[in-house]
């Protein structure tokens, strides 16, 4: 799943089009390497956002199958790591 729909689809990010401005403003970025919107996820990947006050990482855990899932499942999908 490219990084922008699973960001979408996962909860982190309101809409897919705040996913594609972030990604290329250059502030996510997976294992430590700047993506482009059309960059895959896999399993085990980190995932860094870098907010103006501090970077918050994510565990890729699962990949989900649906467009979107409820934010009560979220931690079946991702984990934060600090």
């Amino acid at each position: 799943m490219r990084i922008d729909k699973y960001l979408n689809a996962v909860n982190i990010t309101k809409r897919r089009s705040i996913a594609q401005d972030m990604i290329s403003s250059g502030v996510i970025s997976i294992n430590d390497k700047i993506v482009k919107a059309s960059k895959n996820v896999d399993i085990g990947d980190v995932i860094t956002i870098a907010y103006l006050k501090a970077d918050k990482k994510y565990e890729v855990l699962a990949i989900p199958t649906t467009k979107s899932t409820p934010k009560a499942e979220q931690e079946k999908y991702i984990k934060e790591v600090s």
